[in-house]
């Protein structure tokens, strides 16, 4: 073996031991790419409870006076600051410890209900959206879910009020979308009471006004010569942290207090560990699971808010002696608008609700719901922008700031890219190792092989010649239905294709990658649009009111989405990735002066 395929060897085996370890229940993502639909991971469309929705109520319209009040996107990203009187009405509300339990002073809410919180302050400042998903969706998140109970007593009451904030600190010089590449120290003292944390961390929301961060740092593995991340409780209090840059200037999200700090030498109580030592990694992901469902949340709340830019300005701004909302290349921004949104909302509900029903394993929803948002929000504010014409360039609308607010979107908590080859890859994972059981049992038979490689075989072969049921209530969207089905079946097809033709280099392949990870998406995206959209005809009904029309926004959604799955699907086998690569191997290789 030589040192490039000793190196892959490597790589898959870490990536195994960290993605693969515990319950690997097939879940709706995974069904996917196995043929299967798995309905009640989706349908039906989950609702809050009635309890719960008549406090979520209350708490919104509270939020939506204080937010009326006293929340001024623009002068917060003219001062770059969120005003401290924010942060305290905002604790007073209950949005900074909405999910922590009410034992240590939270709210108790669900992981629905706190994405509809967020998707309300998404709707009009990402500034603040990001300040309160930094402190509540990650900051104490990882508290939230690994803290012993003497760990949340200590610090939970005072974090869940926003008396304290919390921060989140993963990213480094060399380490970000690559999480696996920590390198901040942390040895144990010699009697093992304490670990001496050294190294650097930057780009971290919060750092400079958090009183408690959750840091990622590599511990010695007992017995062994290698290194593990682990999770540490750290306070700014503790000698040697030094905030290196508080306020680092930038783009968008500017009155977020996004900084770079430096630990020499911090001793930090072995009590201070959170979750298994040696396990921060898998801590570290558990967390952005979270984080990137109410991401997704904030990116629905801004979407909102672009559609009702968009309509206002199409029903005022006049041009040629018509409205603008006459001319149909507007009509067709405005509607693309509004089918996104609508899209945006369902999958952020259903991928919410696996957190609150405890399903196992969603880490590739998640990731969905954070790339699917993220690209749609940002063609969504491109769309208001070129409505609003020269006007939105200017600093008297909202249109400026919040197209360099979006623009982090797709980087922040795992770069889109990065994450659509993490889609691709742990999607193909299931029916690649099948296919390899039969591959492995025709090479070598023997009789325990055997009984693997038929199971295999006969999973294979079922997903190929079977197309998977969609069960809708309502008979306007059976057509539907129907189509999501087929689309299901021509994805796995692809995808075993895929792997049968490429095998083990398909890992490289990320154009591959890429059109196999966006036909996923939408099959997910257009699968809670389908539920939402039955659920509310299923309402209607017993409510006594007629269904909605077929030129609404999740049909045009769902007639869109087909069309681009179809095409992903096509550019599998018809595509310029040769050319592509061979003319950026060009440039690449070609001096620049």
């Amino acid at each position: 073996m030589n040192k490039l395929d000793a190196e892959r060897q490597k790589e898959i085996q870490q990536a195994e031991e960290l993605l693969f370890a515990g319950p690997q229940a097939l879940g709706f993502a995974k069904g996917l790419f196995h043929g299967h639909f798995v309905s009640d991971w989706v349908m039906p469309y989950p609702r809050i409870p009635t309890a719960q929705q008549t406090e979520l109520d209350k708490t919104l319209t509270e939020l939506r006076k204080f937010l009326d009040e006293h929340l001024d996107p623009m002068e917060i990203d003219r001062q770059a600051d969120i005003p401290r009187s924010v942060i305290d009405g905002l604790g007073r509300v209950g949005v900074l410890g909405m999910t922590a339990p009410k034992e240590y002073g939270g709210r108790g809410f669900s992981q629905m209900a706190n994405c509809k919180v967020l998707e309300e302050i998404g709707r009009r400042c990402a500034s603040t959206s990001v300040f309160v998903n930094a402190h509540h969706s990650i900051g104490i998140r990882a508290l939230l879910l690994f803290g012993t109970h003497e760990q949340k007593r200590k610090w939970l009451p005072k974090l869940v009020t926003g008396e304290q904030l919390g921060a989140f600190a993963l990213t480094e010089k060399e380490a970000g979308s690559d999480a696996a590449n920590v390198q901040m120290q942390a040895r144990p003292t010699e009697d093992g009471s304490h670990f001496i944390l050294n190294g650097e961390k930057r780009y971290i929301t919060n750092a400079a006004i958090a009183h408690e961060l959750t840091v990622m740092a590599r511990t010695p593995v007992p017995a062994k010569d290698k290194t593990a991340i682990t999770a540490f409780l750290v306070t700014p209090d503790m000698p040697g942290f030094e905030i290196l840059e508080a306020r680092m200037p930038k783009m968008g999200i500017r009155g977020t207090a996004t900084g770079r700090f430096a630990m020499r030498d911090v001793k930090v109580p072995k009590e201070n560990i959170l979750g298994p030592l040696g396990k921060g990694l898998k801590v570290a992901l558990t967390v952005l699971d979270f984080g990137r469902t109410t991401f997704g949340a904030c990116c629905t709340g801004a979407a909102k808010t672009c559609l009702e830019l968009a309509i206002q300005h199409a029903n005022r701004r006049k041009q040629f002696n018509k409205t603008l909302g006459n001319f149909h290349l507007v009509k067709k921004k405005i509607a693309r608008i509004a089918a996104d949104a609508y899209a945006m909302e369902a999958m952020t509900t259903v991928t919410a609700s696996f957190i609150d029903r405890g399903l196992e394993d969603y880490m590739l929803e998640t990731a969905m719901l954070k790339v699917f948002t993220t690209e749609r929000l940002w063609e969504c504010i491109n769309d208001v922008f070129q409505i609003y014409g020269g006007s939105a360039y200017f600093l008297d609308l909202p249109l400026e700031r919040m197209l360099r607010d979006a623009r982090i979107n797709q980087i922040g908590e795992g770069a889109n890219e990065v994450l659509t080859s993490f889609i691709a890859l742990v999607g193909m994972r299931g029916p690649g190792m099948e296919f390899k059981e039969i591959y492995d049992t025709m090479m070598k038979p023997s009789r325990d092989r055997m009984s693997k490689a038929w199971a295999a075989g006969k999973s294979r072969l079922g997903a190929t010649i079977r197309v998977p049921d969609v069960p809708v209530q309502s008979e306007q969207l059976r057509g539907h239905a129907r189509q999501l089905g087929r689309l299901i079946w021509r994805f796995n097809f692809a995808v075993n294709r895929a792997l049968i033709t490429y095998r083990e280099p398909i890992l490289d392949m990320q154009l591959v990658q890429q059109r196999i990870a966006n036909a996923a998406m939408d099959l997910f995206a257009s699968t809670c649009v389908l539920s939402r959209k039955d659920s509310e005809i299923q309402f209607g009904r017993r409510n006594g009111d007629a269904a909605a029309p077929d030129h609404s926004a999740a049909d045009l959604f769902l007639r869109q989405s087909f069309r681009r799955i179809r095409g992903f699907l096509a550019g599998l086998t018809d595509n310029d990735d040769k050319s592509v690569l061979a003319t950026a191997d060009s440039c690449l290789a070609t001096p620049r002066s």
